[in-house]
């Protein structure tokens, strides 16, 4: 049901094939993930030069980010999804087989390109289908990717444990993905994109005022606060529950383990907790649940602790960050894709900065300290849900995209 009637035949499927994007574009880069390690050694990399080549996947993604809208306008979010993750499959592939450090970045730095293309296209297409549904499915669609992410990296651990060539293996894995991307594509939305909005969604003869970007910039802050707390718990949980809590190796992963599964079970119940509450009500907790658990986990280390506190922040930052491309995504005064762009691209900036951050904190005062920017971050989250305007209120309004008439 939707809003009280049936789900039409065709949005439904339009709902399972943009759901087969996101699972596709979690897929085809875990599929390389594991196998860094031996690309590394292949190439003789030292750990530094390592870090810069890896790095170029996020580059490319920030510097190609604000295009992502114009070619979303330009060929329609379907298409630019689809067309995107065929050619990033090919890239990971070219990656894989890099026989140069300077192959492998420039691989590395295009996919990182189209990947921005996809995340704006897919997330796009998502919100014209939830417009559709007239409620929340959003976040599901996030739930998807992370599902996609998981098998992507399980097929890459179990090409390593069965001996299968890396160039075979990320062969089989571009061919899979780009079908399943292909097969998709007839059964999305047609029309433009917008086409769903009303004229006042849309802007139309209107232009946005100074409220407007000023909601659009808390939003980003939202976002980039999210892509913080994400990749603070991704890239040192393991390294504090080891080195801080004194968890044994095969212990320490489970902090890490803990925030992804937290996240995604967040992202699968997220819909019906945005429906029911609000976003804005779900965010704001959301960001207190992260500054309590984590706050509490660092005031107190313990194994088990530490582990509650990671996945309390896996809760916590289910929604976040689709909540906040849902509501820059209804700003009123922009074109469609615009307020979606800035958000997607602008957040990555936190994926950048956030390592090197955590890691000057960590040297001056110690891990622990390092990561007491996961707390703040929660913090900072709670307190611009609370700004009038900027996230949906309560209810269904939320997933139906009513916003204030500024």
């Amino acid at each position: 049901m939707a809003s009280g009637r049936l789900v039409p035949v065709p949005d439904r499927r339009a709902r399972i094939a943009v759901s087969a994007l996101f699972l596709t574009n979690g897929a085809v880069f875990a599929n390389l993930l594991p196998r860094f390690p031996e690309i590394k050694t292949d190439l003789a990399l030292t750990n530094a030069v390592y870090g810069a080549v890896v790095a170029a996947f996020a580059a490319g993604a920030l510097v190609a980010g604000l295009a992502a809208g114009v070619i979303v306008r330009r060929f329609g979010s379907g298409r630019a999804a689809v067309v995107s993750t065929v050619v990033l499959a090919a890239l990971i592939l070219v990656a894989g087989l890099a026989g140069s450090p300077v192959l492998l970045a420039g691989a590395l730095f295009l996919g990182g390109a189209c990947d921005a293309v996809t995340d704006v296209a897919q997330n796009a297409h998502g919100l014209r289908v939830q417009q559709r549904y007239g409620r929340s499915i959003i976040n599901g669609l996030h739930a998807v990717w992370a599902a996609g992410a998981i098998l992507g990296g399980l097929m890459g651990a179990g090409a390593i444990a069965l001996g299968i060539d890396r160039g075979a293996h990320l062969s089989i894995s571009a061919a899979l993905f780009s079908a399943v991307a292909l097969t998709a594509y007839p059964f999305l939305l047609p029309g433009p994109d917008g086409a769903e909005r009303g004229p006042h969604r849309r802007g139309a003869g209107r232009r946005a005022g100074a409220m407007v970007y000023a909601v659009l910039a808390a939003l980003v802050a939202m976002a980039i606060a999210g892509a913080v707390i994400e990749d603070a718990g991704s890239t040192w949980a393991t390294l504090y529950m080891r080195d801080d809590v004194g968890a044994p190796g095969a212990v320490a992963v489970l902090g890490y383990v803990a925030l992804m599964g937290a996240m995604f079970i967040g992202r699968l119940t997220g819909d019906r907790l945005v429906d029911r509450f609000g976003e804005r009500t779900v965010t704001f907790t959301g960001g207190l649940v992260i500054a309590v658990g984590m706050g509490v986990a660092l005031a107190f280390p313990s194994v088990p602790g530490t582990v509650a506190g990671f996945a309390a922040v896996g809760l916590g930052v289910a929604t976040l960050v689709p909540a906040a491309m849902h509501g820059a995504d209804q700003l009123p005064g922009l074109r469609a894709g615009t307020g979606l762009t800035a958000v997607a691209w602008l957040m990555r900036v936190g994926f950048v900065a956030s390592p090197p951050v955590v890691g000057l904190l960590a040297d001056a005062a110690g891990l622990r300290a390092g990561l007491l920017l996961v707390p703040a971050a929660g913090l900072l989250v709670a307190v611009l849900a609370c700004i009038p305007g900027v996230l949906g209120g309560s209810g269904a309004a939320s997933g139906t995209g009513r916003r204030p008439r500024w």
